[in-house]
C-alpha cells in the first residue's frame, strides 16, 4: 500500500509529525526514474519561542516559507556547502517545520539532499508527485519503544534549554 501523504498531515504538531515521518518515503522523481528511501531520523523546530528556529526572530524573507501553508518545502545552504531538506508544519502564520535527518541510504542532512539530487529550486514548493518530490506512508509503523528522542545536533548557538530539548527523533 503506497498513499502519499497530503498537507493535512504536516497541519499538526511539529513535534508528533517529525516522530510520525519514521517509517515514512521520501520519493524523488528525476528523469523519469523514481528513487526512495525510508526516513529514520528527523529534528523537529517549532513555534516563535524555540532559539534553534530560524523563525525565532519573525518572518523574514528566508525564514517566511516556514510561516506558510504546511507540506510545502523549506530548502536553505547550510555553511554555504549543503542544503538542508525541512518540511513545514502547522498552520499558516506558526513557524514550524521538521527536518530530515536521515534516510536508509543517506546519512545527514546533507547526505539526504545529495542522495535526491534536492537543491534550492525546491525550496517553497508543495510536496506532490507534480513537483517531483512527495512522502509516501508504505504502512510500516515504528513501535515507540524502537524510536529514540535525544536532543538536536549542532544547535548549542540556542542555549542550554533550547539545544537539550528531546526533538530529535531516531529509529533505533
Amino acid at each position: 500500500m503506497r498513499k502519499i501523504l497530503l498537507p493535512s498531515f504536516f497541519n499538526r504538531d511539529t513535534k508528533k509529525v517529525a516522530e510520525e515521518l519514521l517509517g515514512k518515503f521520501i520519493v524523488r522523481k528525476i528523469n523519469g526514474k523514481e528513487l526512495s528511501s525510508m526516513i529514520i531520523e528527523t529534528e523537529a523546530y517549532d513555534g516563535f519561542e524555540d532559539m534553534a528556529s530560524h523563525a525565532h526572530k519573525g518572518k523574514t524573507k528566508r525564514t517566511e516559507i516556514m510561516f506558510g501553508k504546511p507540506g510545502y518545502l523549506y530548502v536553505y545552504l547550510c555553511y554555504g556547502i549543503h542544503f538542508m531538506l525541512n518540511i513545514v508544519t502547522r498552520e499558516e502564520e506558526y513557524p514550524g517545520a521538521v527536518l530530515i535527518r536521515g534516510v536508509e541510504d543517506a546519512s545527514g542532512p546533507g547526505r539526504v539532499t545529495k542522495y535526491f539530487t534536492i537543491n534550492k529550486l525546491l525550496n517553497n514548493k508543495l510536496l506532490s508527485k507534480e513537483t517531483g518530490i512527495w512522502i509516501e506512508d508504505r504502512g510500516i509503523k515504528i513501535p515507540k519503544n524502537k524510536i529514540i528522542k535525544s536532543p538536536r545536533i549542532g544547535i548549542n548557538y540556542a542555549g542550554p534549554i533550547w539545544s537539550q530539548k528531546e526533538w530529535r527523533f531516531t529509529i533505533k
